[in-house]
């Protein structure tokens, strides 16, 4: 025991010193903290107005055009071509014409600026005089535009999940649909990183001989669990530090700048309106209340409502246990190959599984209860990926349980077998490994 904690402490201190390490360690809290933050800082970045002059030479639209929260309009008098004047002097970002035969020829439409043109300026303005068209359309052949403006009514159903204890939460499975991806895709990441560290580790040790002094005072096995579990550790120090950062990060952030993340969810108010039975005044505090909200304050307000312990906790267990299962199989091929060439014909049929896991991710996340998640999820190979998709929707603890237990079982016998292959394959030099040369390895006793 002592000699694979001495394996573990070599394997663990050489690599959480190197400067990738430490560079990975940094920038990978900021990307995830950016991920949630993001949106806040974009919206930060882009509170400048977009300022733009309307020549209207119909003289019926310029009624029609209301600021927004991104741009302005400003009604000119004159001629496009003193308007483009303007323009070129730095006084607006684009100028919309509206020439007289615009109501006949839509197309004649024009907008002039001197920089790239602002997408959503671009859309809101194509959506007004959409709107606009249709309305005087519709006049023309007699009919109310009133009536049918009435009948156009914006639905937003509120997504609310009842807990066991009865109690009623907002529940945003766009937010649950992101986190889930995030993290699969997380472990697919690192199961992958660190089970090739360990491969390439063995592989070197072996090509350059330096094992056969090892092998001299170590078993291979214990050699072998020396190098995954320290790997492993130096995986699990990284996320740990990861976790701790990005909390950090966020934190500081939405303190620094509460107005950015404002957000009040809408079943409070549908509790607080209700209890009155106005629905004029329901409606209109739904329609304020969407308005004030952000989109960085939805998001917080959506991890907020997710169980983070038990998504922290599995990710751990899954990565750890998935890691075991997949880094043993990778020891085992650096063990049985003499040059990096030679490890892609093992490489496939051990990393189909985790591929067809990233493939699938996109339906099991349209479907985390169906049956295609539940077996995937229960599957040694995929549970790592699967099941970690599947957390942030809420899952049986039954369900849990049974791929843990598989899980477990699935890393032992993965272990036990990489532990034949290494124990032969590791002074193995100068021989073409087959899959019949492994099986032979595997029945030795």
């Amino acid at each position: 025991m002592n000699k694979i904690l001495v394996i573990i402490k070599r394997e663990y201190l050489s690599r959480v010193k190197k400067r990738s390490f430490i560079i990975m360690t940094i920038l990978g809290p900021i990307l995830m903290a950016a991920l949630m933050i993001g949106p806040a800082v974009v919206a930060m970045m882009s509170s400048s107005k977009y300022e733009v002059a309307i020549v209207d030479d119909t003289h019926m639209f310029y009624d029609q055009f209301t600021p927004t929260q991104s741009t302005t309009y400003t009604r000119l008098e004159t001629g496009i071509d003193s308007a483009l004047e303007l323009m070129k002097g730095g006084k607006f970002d684009a100028v919309l014409h509206i020439p007289e035969v615009a109501f006949q020829a839509p197309a004649s439409l024009r907008l002039f600026s001197l920089k790239s043109i602002n997408y959503s300026a671009k859309a809101h303005m194509e959506s007004v005089l959409k709107h606009q068209y249709e309305s005087l359309k519709l006049t023309k052949a007699g009919i109310d535009p009133e009536v049918l403006m009435a009948i156009e009514t914006r639905i937003t159903i509120n997504a609310v999940r009842i807990e066991k204890d009865g109690v009623e939460r907002s529940d945003y499975p766009e937010v649950s649909m992101g986190l889930g991806f995030v993290s699969g895709l997380l472990i697919y990441m690192f199961i992958f990183l660190f089970g090739s560290q360990v491969q390439r580790g063995v592989l070197e040790e072996k090509t350059s001989r330096i094992v056969e002094i090892i092998v001299s005072s170590v078993k291979p096995f214990q050699l072998m669990m020396g190098k995954i579990v320290g790997v492993g550790l130096v995986g699990l120090t990284q996320f740990l530090i990861w976790v701790v950062l990005t909390f950090a990060i966020v934190g500081g952030v939405r303190s620094a700048f509460p107005e950015a993340f404002q957000f009040t969810s809408a079943e409070e108010i549908y509790v607080s309106a209700s209890q009155s039975l106005n629905a004029e005044e329901l409606q209109k505090q739904m329609e304020t209340v969407q308005m004030q909200n952000t989109t960085a304050g939805q998001i917080m307000e959506g991890l907020a409502a997710i169980n983070f312990p038990v998504v922290i906790l599995a990710f751990l267990f899954y990565f750890l246990a998935g890691y075991l299962l997949y880094a043993a199989l990778f020891a085992a091929i650096g063990s049985a190959v003499d040059s990096e060439a030679d490890t892609q014909q093992f490489m496939l049929p051990v990393t189909i599984p985790l591929l067809f896991s990233i493939i699938v991710a996109q339906m099991v996340i349209q479907d985390p209860s169906g049956p295609m998640a539940y077996w995937l999820s229960i599957i040694p190979l995929t549970s790592p990926v699967i099941m970690m998709i599947r957390i942030p929707f809420g899952v049986p603890y039954l369900d849990l349980a049974i791929s843990a237990v598989l899980l477990i079982a699935g890393f032992i016998f993965t272990t036990w077998l990489a532990g034949k292959i290494y124990r032969t394959g590791i002074l193995m030099y100068g021989k073409k490994i087959t899959y019949a040369e492994l099986w032979k390895w595997i029945r030795y006793r």
